[in-house]
């Protein structure tokens, strides 16, 4: 078995630096055959090593387009497409995917990659780099040349005829100018998401510290004598550090912060919230994340009341008015303090459960009790009674 075969085997074995390693084997023998090249590139991409990927591609392309063989072009061109999606440059992925759909609009994989490479170019913004198209149908790579055949020998030491190939470096990342550093974030209920768009970042020199309220990254541009220093203090909300991580890759910081209360909503990074300790009677919620809009219409919710909807948020208004002069047992007032620290959905969510069900049910959760009816659930034993209202 020669060394193209032993590497297709490997790739389909999912053994990818091997694969590797019998490609670049195989290049050395034959450094124009294009398929080998398309090969090497699929393997660098699968064991994430995106710039050798592309740089593979490139070449690949360009044999092709020396022997003028459309077929080989298409595969090539596919391959670089790919490519450049998994190195963040998205413009230039789906101008070469639509050259891919011009030599072959049947190709059955560029559906799925074009929504790919859709789906990132939509949440970018309009002036990030990402967006512009810098790459040309056919990339001004040093095509390798063929090995030149061995000529008679007129001495022992010319006698035998020594082939090397030369192994395609892949392009350097050039680091991201201080200026030029741009980030972006997005959210859900468990975590915050921070990218600083930052091609580069040396690993071993960058620092990146997480604390409950703040945030700092620095590191060094490579090539200047500038440093890049990013912080943000306060959060708008707290995190939990020891749950929070981050990583660094060649193109980008990513920050995943774990908020320390789920399912409440950033309206920005940082605040001017007060950061003191928290005690055991003050809510944990930041004072800014429970002040609601005073300008929106306060809702209605269902209910099975014969007399009509009933607001939910007046009722919780109303009742925490009445706290401070409560008396009652035990089990009421253990209600009372979790009912202060709560979120005014989740105070909305006991009010609800616990009044419709009749005391039986407690629930913090609006999303599951907001539109139905809360049924009662008494004890094992027990009846709950109706009243007619």
């Amino acid at each position: 078995m020669d060394q193209a075969a032993r590497g297709a085997a490997a790739l389909s074995a999912s053994k990818y630096d091997e694969a590797i390693k019998h490609y670049t084997d195989a290049i050395a023998t034959n450094p124009q055959a294009v398929d080998y090249y398309i090969k090497r590139s699929t393997a660098y991409q699968r064991s994430t090593k995106y710039p050798e990927a592309l740089a593979d591609a490139e070449t690949a392309v360009a044999l092709a387009h020396k022997r003028a063989r459309r077929e080989l072009i298409k595969e090539a061109q596919l391959r670089r497409g790919i490519a450049l999606y998994f190195v963040e440059q998205y413009a230039n992925a789906e101008y070469i995917l639509a050259i891919v759909k011009k030599l072959n609009e049947k190709e059955k994989t560029l559906a799925i990659w074009n929504m790919k490479v859709a789906a990132k170019l939509k949440g970018i913004p309009e002036d990030d780099e990402r967006r512009k198209v810098t790459a040309k149908e056919w990339p001004e790579v040093e095509v390798p040349s063929a090995p030149s055949a061995p000529k008679p020998a007129k001495s022992e030491e010319k006698g035998k005829a020594k082939v090397e190939a030369a192994p395609v470096a892949p392009k350097p990342v050039v680091p991201t100018p201080a200026n030029k550093i741009k980030h972006d974030w997005y959210q859900n209920n468990e975590n915050v998401t921070l990218t600083l768009l930052a091609k580069g970042v040396p690993k071993d020199k960058a620092t990146v510290d997480i604390d409950k309220d703040s945030l700092s990254i620095s590191f060094p541009i490579e090539g200047s004598s500038s440093d890049f220093n990013y912080t943000l203090d306060p959060f708008y909300a707290e995190v939990d550090p020891a749950q929070s991580s981050f990583r660094i890759t060649p193109t980008k910081v990513e920050v995943t912060l774990k908020k320390a209360t789920p399912g409440v909503k950033w309206h920005a990074l940082e605040s001017d919230r007060k950061t003191e300790t928290p005690t055991e009677e003050k809510a944990t919620i930041p004072s800014h994340v429970l002040t609601g809009k005073t300008n929106e219409a306060t809702p209605a919710y269902p209910t099975s009341s014969k007399k009509g909807v009933k607001n939910w948020d007046q009722i919780t208004k109303e009742d925490l008015a009445e706290e401070d002069d409560f008396e009652g047992d035990e089990t009421t007032r253990f209600f009372k303090q979790l009912y202060k620290g709560a979120a005014p959905e989740q105070q909305r969510a006991m009010m609800k459960s616990y009044q419709e069900s009749g005391g039986t049910v407690l629930s913090t959760d609006w999303s599951s009790v907001g539109n139905k009816y809360v049924k009662p659930e008494p004890p094992e034993g027990m009846e709950a009674k109706k009243y007619s209202g």
